[in-house]
């Protein structure tokens, strides 16, 4: 296959075992400041997937929680295939953010209510199932030894 511009779509999917946290991309800017993007891969690929109400309360909750313990997140993206999520930072490397990541899906956990699921602050503030999301946090979060373990 030839190489594609896009990393992801040069990654064997086959080959992965989520759950599992990856590198997918480090730049550094011309300041050198180095942005990082990280692969949270909640299910796996192709055999699994996140239900649309679940991906986009994780979204919420993931977005507004990471936030609480770190100024470096610029973004958390859902990926399409709804397998799991990217997470842009600013100066944080593999081993500063595996904890952050850990203390915001135990955010997610004590969470009472999904932030901005309304139709002011959302979307589709309609669209979202905060039960699902804990569930998916609890799984990933009972797995925590694997997620550097990113090849089957």
């Amino acid at each position: 296959m030839r190489k594609m511009n896009v990393e992801s779509f040069n990654l064997d999917h086959r080959a992965v075992k989520a759950p599992y946290v990856r590198v997918a991309d480090s730049k550094t800017l011309p300041g050198g400041d180095v942005l990082t993007k990280f692969d949270i891969r909640f299910c796996q690929p192709n055999v699994d997937h996140l239900q649309m109400p679940v991906v986009h309360s994780l979204e919420h909750l993931m977005a507004e929680h990471m936030r609480s313990h770190t100024d470096a997140v610029i973004d958390i993206s859902p990926m399409g295939c709804q397998t799991g999520f990217y997470a842009l930072l600013l100066g944080t490397d593999q081993a500063g953010f595996l904890p952050l990541l850990e203390a915001t899906l135990r955010d997610v956990l004590a969470a009472q209510q999904v932030p901005a699921a309304n139709e002011v602050q959302c979307g589709w503030g309609a669209s979202h199932d905060l039960s699902g999301a804990q569930e998916a946090a609890r799984t990933f979060l009972d797995r925590r030894a694997e997620w550097e373990q990113v090849l089957a």
